[in-house]
C-alpha cells in the first residue's frame, strides 16, 4: 500500500479504521445498546399456544413520590423504532386500563374462561408501539406506599405525566417517537388534562389525542342523554310531555341542573337503574335485569359510573362480597380478565408487586375518594387547538348511553372551529366489500366521528371499524 501523508505536528493518532466484520456487527451492538428494562420483559405469558414474536413489558412506573402505576407496554409488531407511541387509557374514574388491553385493542383478548389468551387480528399495536397504563394508583395492580388513594384531576393528570416521563426513562429509545394521548370514557378528562403537561415539554413529541366516548362536559353530556333517550324509543309520549313542561322554557331545556323539583324528580325517575345497558343500548343486561328491579311510568334509563347527573343524588352501583366492596359497571362481567389478571403465575409473568392488591376492573375505593374538579374540556381542547399543530380525533360508538354520541358531537361543536369537510358517511372493508362505518365530520385539527353500532367500547364491538379508524388517525390518512 502506499504510504500516508505525514499528519502536521500535534494531530492526534488516528483510530485504526473499522474492518468489514466490525461495521457489519455495530448495528448488533447497536440493537444490544437499546435500554428497555429487562426484568420488566415478559418472556412468557400463560393462556398462549404461541409466545409473540413482538417484545412485551410489564412493571411500575413512577407517578411521584410513593405512587407506583403498573403497566404493560406492547411494541409494534413491525418496526417499532420508527412506528408511533400511544398511551392507553380507560376511565372510571377508577377503572382498570387493563380492559382496554385484554377486551378491546390489545394484541392478547381473554377468553370466557379466564383461563385462555387469544391473538387478537385487529390489535392497534399492528401499527403503534401502545402503552397501557393502570391510573391512578388504587387501580388495578398499581398502589402507593401509603395506600391512601383519595385524588382528583388536577393530580392525576401530573401523575400521568410523571408516569410517562419515566416510561421514557426506562425505554429512552422511544423519546423521538411521534406521541400520541387516548383513552375512553373518564378519559374524556384524563386525556386533554395530560395533554397539557405534555404539550409543555419539548422533549416529547406530541402529535395529537384521540379521545373513544369521552366525558367532555357534565352539562353537554346530560342534556343529550335525554334527547339520546327519546329517539331511541325509551321515554313515553306522557313522560316526554311532562319534561317538556317542567324542564324547558323558551324552547330551550335544561334536565342538567334545573331547580325545577318537578324537573329534577321526573329526571332522578329516568337515570335510576333499569335493567338496560347503559353501555350498548341494543346489547343484553350481563347477568339479567335485577330481581327487584321497578319500572314505574313509561321510562327506562340508568346511570354510568356517577358520570352522569351528578348533581342529583342516586343510588350506586356496587356490590358487598366477602372481600370487602366490589364495583363493577353495571350489566358488564368482569369475571374472566379477573381469572385470568388475578392467577399467580399471571401475576409472576408480569412482574407484580406482592405489595399490589387483587385485581378489579374497577376500584370502589378510588371512586368514592375521587373530586371532580373540571366540569368540561373546552379550555384544554381550545389550548390544543390554537397551538395548531395538533391533530384531535373524538369518536363515539352511535349506541352508548354512558357517554353518547349527541353529546360529544355537540360539544365538538361548541368549539366553534371552522367546518373542512361536511358531515358524511365514512367506509372501511369487510370481506373485500366497503361498508359504511358511521359518519363524520372534520374540522380544522379535529374531527368527531361515530362508529356505526357500537357502544362505549367501540373495539369490542367493531374491531375492525375501530381499526380502521385509529389507523388513518396515526397515519393523517382521510377518514
Amino acid at each position: 500500500p502506499a504510504p500516508s501523508p505525514r499528519s502536521p505536528p500535534g494531530t492526534p493518532p488516528r483510530a485504526p479504521a473499522m474492518g468489514p466484520v466490525l461495521l457489519l456487527a455495530l448495528p448488533l451492538l447497536l440493537g444490544l445498546s437499546r435500554a428497555a428494562p429487562r426484568d420488566h420483559e415478559v418472556t412468557f405469558l400463560p393462556g398462549l399456544g404461541k409466545q409473540p414474536s413482538f417484545r412485551h413489558f410489564s412493571g411500575y412506573l413512577c407517578a411521584g413520590p410513593g405512587k407506583r402505576l403498573h403497566y404493560w407496554f406492547v411494541e409494534a409488531q413491525s418496526n417499532p423504532q420508527s412506528s408511533p407511541l400511544v398511551l392507553w387509557l380507560n376511565g372510571g374514574p377508577g377503572c382498570s386500563s387493563m380492559e382496554g388491553f385484554l377486551k378491546e385493542h390489545g394484541p392478547f383478548l381473554v377468553q370466557p374462561d379466564g383461563v385462555t389468551l387469544k391473538y387478537n387480528d385487529y390489535a392497534w399495536n399492528k401499527i403503534a408501539n401502545v402503552l397501557y397504563l393502570e391510573s391512578p394508583a388504587g387501580v388495578g395492580f398499581s398502589y402507593s406506599d401509603d395506600k391512601k388513594y383519595a385524588t382528583n384531576d388536577t393530580e392525576v393528570a401530573h401523575n400521568n405525566y410523571l408516569a410517562l416521563k419515566d416510561f421514557l426513562r426506562l425505554f429512552p429509545e422511544y423519546c423521538k417517537n411521534d406521541l400520541y394521548l387516548t383513552g375512553e370514557s373518564y378519559g374524556g378528562i384524563y386525556i386533554p388534562t395530560l395533554a397539557e403537561w405534555v404539550m409543555q415539554d419539548p422533549s416529547l413529541n406530541l402529535k395529537g389525542i384521540a379521545v373513544g366516548n369521552g366525558l367532555s362536559s357534565y352539562e353537554i353530556n346530560d342534556n343529550s342523554l335525554v334527547y339520546f333517550a327519546y329517539y331511541h324509543g325509551l321515554l313515553g309520549t306522557e313522560l316526554w310531555k311532562d319534561l317538556q313542561t317542567f324542564c324547558c322554557s323558551q324552547e330551550k331545556c335544561n334536565f342538567h341542573d334545573n331547580s325545577n323539583l318537578n324537573c329534577t324528580l321526573k329526571v332522578r325517575g329516568i337515570v335510576e337503574e333499569s335493567g338496560l345497558n347503559i353501555y350498548n343500548l341494543y346489547a343484553p343486561c350481563d347477568g339479567g335485569v335485577p330481581g327487584g328491579m321497578r319500572y314505574e311510568s313509561d321510562y327506562l334509563i340508568t346511570h354510568d359510573l356517577g358520570n352522569s347527573f351528578i348533581r342529583m343524588p342516586m343510588r350506586f352501583s356496587w356490590r358487598q362480597v366477602s372481600c370487602g366492596v366490589r364495583m363493577d359497571p353495571p350489566c358488564t362481567n368482569s369475571t374472566d380478565i379477573s381469572v385470568y389478571l388475578n392467577a399467580p403465575e399471571v401475576r409472576k409473568a408480569l412482574h407484580i408487586s406482592p405489595e399490589a392488591p387483587e385485581w378489579q376492573v374497577c376500584s370502589f375505593e378510588v371512586n368514592r375518594g375521587y373530586k371532580r374538579l373540571y366540569m368540561q374540556m373546552n379550555d384544554q381542547y381550545l389550548k390544543l387547538l390554537g397551538a395548531t399543530k395538533y391533530r384531535i380525533l373524538v369518536y363515539n360508538g352511535d349506541v352508548d348511553m354512558a357517554c353518547n354520541f349527541l353529546g360529544d358531537e355537540w360539544f365538538v361543536d361548541s368549539l366553534c372551529q371552522k367546518v373542512q369537510v361536511a358531515r358524511r358517511p365514512w367506509l372501511y372493508t369487510e370481506r373485500g366489500e366497503n361498508q359504511i362505518g358511521g359518519f363524520v365530520k372534520e374540522f380544522t385539527n379535529i374531527a368527531f366521528l361515530t362508529v356505526k353500532g357500537a357502544g362505549h367500547m367501540v373495539p369490542t364491538d367493531r374491531p375492525l371499524a375501530a381499526f380502521t379508524m385509529f389507523s388513518r388517525f396515526i397515519r393523517n390518512e382521510p377518514y
